[in-house]
């Protein structure tokens, strides 16, 4: 198990890519604080997961929106095992909205979930892991929205920019400290948010359409396969990776 012993901190736990990470993460011998802002979705998805697993998981409330709540959840996670090794920053929120849609009210909200939230992370799992006098990693969840431009979901777009960029500086500032600091950046991937943002569209099958239609390998990617190159990034298999955003998009991207 290549994370075996290891402690873990991910928020937006409950589904979609955060969901899967925490499976993954507990079968490579984790334990796994899952942070999530929706109690109910967060206590089911530990549950399913500890239970399909056979891990150590608890679930722990978080609004990444108040950054108070994500350095609650660092704490619960060494009071309750002891250390932190690995700070995941997943969380987000997508509106499918164009530039001129985009409120001042919706892009502050989107920047507080999407980017603060992910600085905010950043931060104070980083002064975690100097106060324990130990090295860490941190993994920022991007997106190809990052890269590349579309007529819509203008704020998500800048916030994931924000991330790319956040995740350079860092790994630069905290290397001295032995803390790496890399980025995923996940294409089009089968998860409710992909939904959301067909729905947004106004017609959920024309949508998912329009979104399969530039898909060079003709699928959605799996949330399995982003946590997959989590735990690459996670592990010390990853051990010369510093400020990386690291694209795992079917393509996407290349074309």
């Amino acid at each position: 198990m290549r994370l075996k012993d290891k402690v873990a901190v991910v928020t937006g736990a409950s589904k979609g890519i955060g969901g899967a990470i925490v499976t993954r993460f507990l079968k490579e011998g984790a334990k796994v604080v899952a942070a999530n802002r929706n109690a109910v979705e967060g206590e089911a998805a530990v549950k399913k997961a500890v239970e399909s697993t056979g891990g150590k998981a608890i679930f722990c409330r978080c609004d990444v929106t108040d950054t108070s709540q994500i350095k609650a959840a660092i704490a619960l996670a060494i009071k309750e095992f002891g250390t932190l090794d690995i700070m995941v920053n997943n969380a987000a929120w997508q509106p499918n909205l164009s530039i001129f849609d985009t409120t001042d009210s919706i892009f502050d909200e989107t920047m507080a979930t999407n980017a603060r939230s992910v600085f905010a992370g950043t931060r104070d799992a980083a002064k975690s892991f100097i106060e324990l006098k130990k090295p860490g990693v941190i993994i920022n969840l991007s997106s190809t929205f990052a890269l590349v431009g579309s007529p819509g979901y203008t704020a998500y777009h800048t916030s994931k920019g924000f991330i790319s960029s956040l995740t350079r500086g860092a790994a630069i500032a905290l290397m001295p400290h032995n803390i790496r600091v890399n980025a995923l950046i996940p294409g089009s991937v089968e998860t409710p948010g992909l939904y959301d943002g067909a729905r947004d569209t106004g017609d959920l099958d024309k949508g998912l359409a329009s979104f399969m239609a530039v898909q060079p390998l003709k699928r959605f990617g799996k949330p399995e396969e982003i946590a997959a190159a989590a735990v690459f990034l996670a592990s010390e298999d990853s051990s010369l990776v510093y400020g990386a955003n690291m694209v795992v998009d079917g393509g996407y991207t290349v074309i």
